[in-house]
Order: structure tokens, then sequence, then C-alpha cells
């Protein structure tokens, strides 16, 4: 555990605290009480969680004390809450409730040790200190290989990352840039479909020519054996680097890049993987489609790397995400490559070599910048497959059982692994609430008083600890939405790979689609199917209210959860209206100081607004009308020697403003230095980064889902309306 020595914070005074916060909690959870007792207890402890957790957030020597605080009395009302359903309410007058009683509790279990298993994994995220290969001679730098397997992509995208990996801050006689081909194998080439195998066969010519005019090694192979892995592990044995970099087609790496992320491996040689943040330069169909709000609200992302992946570091069990890391070919190669038995070959690679006493090491600063996928349908292809592969892990590999990981390692990676099994709980939380206001099945055996002495002070603790844990980098309601746009999809793909763990095959995730208009998913039809269900138990329900007063105060209840599932699922609707993308790439924020300068030198100072690598938006200071139509855009970031001059043209002046849109000129010779600036420098992404991740209250983030819902949903009604309209008048002409 060099990991936890490291991070300073498991001394004795730790050690004790978690024996005191054990026995604090068994000694809550075995006290009889009555539900008036029960509420008082759960008030108090409530309080003592919510002061704990602010002062968590305070930087002062005993801020993680205060921490293991909230989280001890906040998950003892969490499993008191369980322990109190499986003891008191799992009854039923027929077989049918009785079913109906044991899924929800079921589903409850699952949230209750997901949540537990969480709250143990992020309790304290690790933060390390920056390396750099300037502290280190020459001489001591390893060999390393950068590949770049690739399968379908544009070469234009591919360009783009080639370019970025010639740039990386290495030795240039120990660094090689090899692009992986897969789309070009002599399988594709010789394909009986004559029009798939001359597509391969100009691909390859395309790709083989780019690779030799920017002085990259071009890679391909027979079979299209093994997906990724394969292509990768085929390529491990034509090369020899000592150290492997590997990075996805669109994943552009910054310049310093191999300087923090090497010096890690060069100190400890048990060290197997370096991984770094995935950061994507644009928004998800949901925050693109939903909230529009890329550049103000932590993105799903953001979660993973900013939080979740640092505490896996804490217990050596953070791992290999795919591309953006750096990997040591000895340690790898003695598991023969990239492991191959799901298709989450990233994790299970990782999960092999920590089984074998390696060690992992997260650096949490984003130097790789990707694409996330533009449409939903190809949102729901990606998370499928890191689904089924999770899950693949589980049933093969069996995690838990895994005597060569440590303790902490195990509950690791069944944390991240259990993670996704929660379409089977979502789809019941969703559902259950129709089984006893249509159905009258009675789905939780309890009065209002025990709801409000057990599930009340359990619902709010979560809530508390989630904040604590991640409030930065996750807003209320977000990973509910996120979850029900995947389960329908995601528990079909499951359901695949429980009947057999082997079936499933690597989908490459599609990326850089155009949107040309505005359109309605085609998966929508789920949604709307359950929207109408929901809004059938909402009628059922108040129907129940007004002609059953004996059990009115459990049919408010339930009213409120299946009225909070349709506020879920009418958001829903704003992912599923894909709208038309103008750009080509998305504009990030941007600070930069630069200057407009025409051709006779004269010069307009300001500074930058929004930038991209087709152009930038700046705010510019001075008479804007005697502006040229090509300018050069002037700015020098820190470590060029000299000021960078990117020739460009003026799309657009807006003298009221003082804003100008300038469009960057993209030929041969200034492409590098376009791609250098706007995507070389990581601390662009940092500043990105700290101004999203930032906290709201849970009616803020209630008000702000609301809000942005209500148009979505008469857009569908006028969208799909029109549609069909279109359809009956050309059925009628038809006739």
């Amino acid at each position: 555990m060099s990991q936890v020595r490291e991070s300073g914070v498991r001394s004795w005074g730790l050690s004790l605290l978690f024996v005191a916060g054990l026995s604090l909690l068994t000694f809550l959870l075995l006290i009889p009480m009555d539900s008036g007792s029960q509420l008082l207890a759960s008030m108090v402890i409530l309080i003592i969680v919510h002061l704990c957790s602010q002062e968590s957030k305070a930087y002062h020597r005993y801020q993680q004390w205060f921490r293991m605080v909230a989280m001890f009395l906040g998950l003892a009302l969490t499993v008191r809450y369980l322990m109190w359903r499986g003891l008191y309410t799992l009854t039923a007058v027929d077989i049918f409730s009785l079913i109906a009683v044991w899924l929800l509790f079921l589903a409850e279990i699952y949230a209750g040790i997901t949540h537990i298993m969480g709250c143990m994994v992020n309790a304290l995220p690790l933060s390390r200190p920056l390396k750099t290969i300037r502290d280190l001679p020459d001489s001591a730098l390893p060999t390393v290989d950068v590949l770049i397997p690739t399968y379908n992509e544009d070469a234009h995208l591919l360009e783009i990352t080639l370019r970025a990996a010639l740039m990386l801050d290495y030795p240039e006689s120990k660094l090689a840039i090899h692009l992986l081909d897969d789309g070009s194998t002599e399988q594709k080439i010789t394909q009986s479909d004559a029009q798939g195998a001359a597509a391969a066969k100009a691909r390859k010519a395309e790709l083989s020519a780019l690779c030799e005019r920017l002085g990259v090694h071009y890679h391909t192979r027979k079979l299209n054996h093994h997906a990724k892995a394969g292509n990768i592990n085929d390529t491990l044995l034509e090369t020899n680097g000592e150290l492997v970099v590997i990075l996805d087609a669109d994943h552009v790496p910054t310049r310093d890049f191999l300087d923090h992320t090497v010096p890690w491996l060069v100190e400890n040689e048990k060290v197997f993987l370096v991984q770094t943040p995935h950061f994507m330069a644009n928004p998800d169909p949901v925050e693109r489609n939903y909230f529009s709000a890329f550049s103000r609200m932590p993105s799903e992302n953001d979660m993973f790397y900013g939080t979740i992946q640092r505490g896996l570091d804490f217990w050596s069990s953070s791992f290999f995400c795919g591309s953006a890391a750096v990997l040591r070919r000895a340690h790898l190669m003695e598991v023969g490559g990239l492991s191959g038995d799901s298709i989450t070959e990233d994790a299970e690679t990782a999960f092999d070599l920590h089984a074998l006493g390696y060690e992992s090491v997260y650096v949490d600063r984003p130097m790789v910048s990707g694409l996330a996928p533009e449409t939903f349908d190809a949102f729901v292809t990606q998370r499928m497959r890191w689904a089924q592969g999770m899950t693949q892990i589980l049933l093969l590999k069996k995690p838990f059982m895994e005597r060569q990981l440590s303790w902490h390692q195990r509950i690791g990676y069944m944390s991240s692994i259990l993670f996704w099994l929660f379409p089977f709980a979502r789809i019941i939380f969703l559902l259950m609430p129709l089984a006893y206001l249509v159905f009258d099945l009675q789905v939780y055996h309890a009065s209002m008083a025990d709801i409000f002495a057990y599930t009340v002070p359990h619902v709010m603790a979560t809530y508390m600890l989630s904040t604590m844990l991640f409030g930065k980098t996750r807003w209320p309601l977000v990973s509910e939405l996120y979850e029900i746009l995947q389960c329908i999809f995601t528990l079909r793909a499951l359901m695949r790979v429980f009947r057999n763990p082997r079936a499933p095959s690597f989908v490459v995730t599609p990326k850089g689609e155009n949107l040309t208009r505005t359109f309605i998913s085609p998966l929508s039809g789920v949604f709307y199917s359950l929207l109408i269900l929901v809004t059938v138990a909402m009628a059922a329900g108040i129907l129940k209210m007004i002609y059953e007063p004996l059990t009115r105060e459990l049919t408010a209840v339930v009213l409120a959860w299946n009225c909070f599932n349709f506020i879920l699922l009418i958001s829903v609707l704003g992912v599923l209206v894909e709208r038309k993308q103008v750009r080509e790439q998305a504009r990030l924020p941007a600070n930069d100081e630069v200057s407009l300068v025409d051709a006779d030198g004269k010069a307009w100072p300001g500074h930058l607004m929004d930038l991209s690598l087709g152009g930038a938006r700046a705010q510019i200071a001075g008479d804007l009308s005697a502006l040229q139509s090509q300018v050069s855009l002037r700015t020098q970031r820190e470590g060029d020697i000299e000021p960078v001059l990117l020739p460009a043209s003026i799309l657009d002046v807006s003298p009221q403003r003082q804003q100008v849109r300038i469009q960057f000129n993209r030929d041969t010779q200034h492409i590098g230095n376009v791609i250098r600036f706007v995507l070389g420098d990581s601390r662009r992404w940092q500043s990105f980064q700290r101004r999203r991740t930032r906290p709201i209250s849970y009616w803020f983030g209630v008000k702000h889902v609301v809000s942005v819902s209500i148009s979505p949903a008469i857009q569908h009604f006028y969208l799909q309306s029109r549609r069909l309209w279109r359809k009956l008048r050309t059925a009628k002409e038809g006739t």
C-alpha cells in the first residue's frame, strides 16, 4: 500500500478512528427503539453528519477526521434502515405482493451495498504531487512507444492526434509514434464485398501516405482478431520501447503528458500503469441536448476521473481506462499484453497485473483531450460495452474471490463493477409505484411514523454523504438521469452476458458524427412507454387517495415517489431531442492575452473568449473598422521562446461589443502551430475543469432540472406531430 503511505493520512490515529467508528456503528444498530425515539436519534445524527460534512470541506488538520465521522454516522443510518426493512417490513398478503416486496428490498440492498462501498472507496481520495522529467537525467529516461489504434476514424481526425503526439516534450531519440490501422487489414482488403474491399484499400493508401509524410510508423495486420486488444498486442511484438503509451484515435495529448507521467515509472519499478483523466473537449448528448451547460456544470466524466479514480488510487486500485495512460512493457508482457477475455480489456489488464502484485498510479491532471459520443445512439452503444465488459470481469475473473488482491483492492474493483448492475435496481425503482397504485400490490409495509423514523433519515444521510464525496463533480439528479437513459438498453445487454459471459463482441463507439438537423432520437419509443405507465400510475394514485382513505398515508408516499419518477422521465425527453450542431469542433472558454496583427504590422490587443481548432472569438480593443480581412493571431504561452503567429480570416466583427470572430488558416504549413496552441497546453483543460466543477444545493439542482424540462417536452410533441402529419399526408397523396 505505497500510495496509502504516500498520502500521509494512514496513521495510528486513523486506525483508531476506524475501530471507534465501527464500534459506534455496531452500538447504534443494536439499540432497540420505538418510532419516536428512532426519529429523535436520527435527527440528532443527521445534524452531526451535516456539521461534520461542512467541516470536512475546510482545509485544516482535522479535515479527514470530520469526514470519517460523517461517513460512519451516515452509513449507520443506512445500515439500520436496511436491518429494519429486512426484519419488520417484508410481509405480504398474496404471492404477487410478496414478489414485489422482495424485488424492491433486493433493489434497496443493492443500492445500499454500492453506496457503502462507494463511501469506503472515496473516503480519502489521493492527491499526488506533480512530478517532471526535468528532475531526471536524460540517461535515466526510458524509450517510449506511442500506440494509436484506429479502425474507422477519419484521416483528418487521426492527423490531429498524430501531430500532437509528435510534439510531446520528450527526447526525440527515445520516442516513436505508431499508427495501428485495423481498418485496412489483409482480411478487410480481401473481403468478398468489393465495395468494402476497395474502401479498405483506399484507406490503407491514405493513412500510410499520411504516416510517411509525418514521419510516423504505420502498422496493419492480417486478421482483425480480438479487436482493439489484438491490434495493440500484435504491434507490441513489432516494437520494443520500455514504456507504452496508448491513445485512442481521437485522444489528443498535451505536450507535457510524458513529462508528468514517466517519472512515476522511473522511480518505482513495481508501477505498471500511470493513468490520467480522459478530458472530453465536446459535450455528450446529455450536456448538449438537455442542459446546454457544458462549460458551466461538471460532466459525468469529471465525477469518475476527478473523484472516483483518486479514491481508488488511495486503495491501490486505480485501473487502466484504455487510453491516456503509460504502461511498462515488461510487466504488460508478463500477462501476454492486453487481456482479451472481456470487451473492457483495459480494466481486465489492470486487474491481472494488480493480482501479480504490481502497482498503479493515477495522476489527476487532464493532459489528453478526446471526443464524447455526439448522439444518444452512440452514447448508449458505448455504455452498453462498458457495462457488458465489467460484468464479464465479474463472472469470469471473480474479483471478490481473488486472493492475490488485497482486501481493499477487491472492494475497489467490486465497487466499480457492481455500479454497472444499476439497470436492475433502477427499473424496479421506476415501476414499483405502478405495482401499488395500479395493481394494488403491497410493495412497502410500513406506517407513516416508521417511514419518517427510518426511511427519510436514510435518504437524507445518503444525499449528505454523496454531496460530501461528490458535491463538486456531480449535480443533484444528474446521475439519476444518466441511469434512466441507459437502464433499458443496458439491461438487455447485461442479460446477454449473464446467459453467456463470452458472447459480447467489441463494438467501436461512433465519434465525429455530424448533426446537420434537429430530430428526435430513434430510441425515444421506450421512454414514451415508460412515461405513459408512470402517468397512468399518477392517475390511479389520485383516485386511490380519494376513494381509499384507510391507505391514504402510504398512498401519498408512493404517489410522491411516482411524481419524482415522472419528473425524471419528463427530463429525459430533453436528451432525446438531437439538436443541430453547427460547428465541427466544440468551442471552449479561453482567456489568453492576444493581438490581431495585419499585414502592415498594426496590432489590436485583446483577449480570447472561446477557442477551437477551427477558430476563436476575441474581445479586442481599438478601432475595429480598420481591421483587414486577413490577420494573424499573435500570442505567447509559457514555454514558447517566441510568440506564435497563427494566420486567420475575419469572419465577423461586432463594433458595439468590441468582439471579433476569426477562422484559423489550417493548411499544412500552419496546422501544427494551431494544434499546439489550441490543444497542446494542459493548463487550458485544468482551467476549464475548475470553471465548471462547483457544488450547488439540492433544491437549485431540482429547480434547474425542472426548468429545462418543459421546452423539450413541448418540442417532442411538436416534432412528433409534424412527423405524423407528413406521414399521413404522404399516404393520402399516394392513394
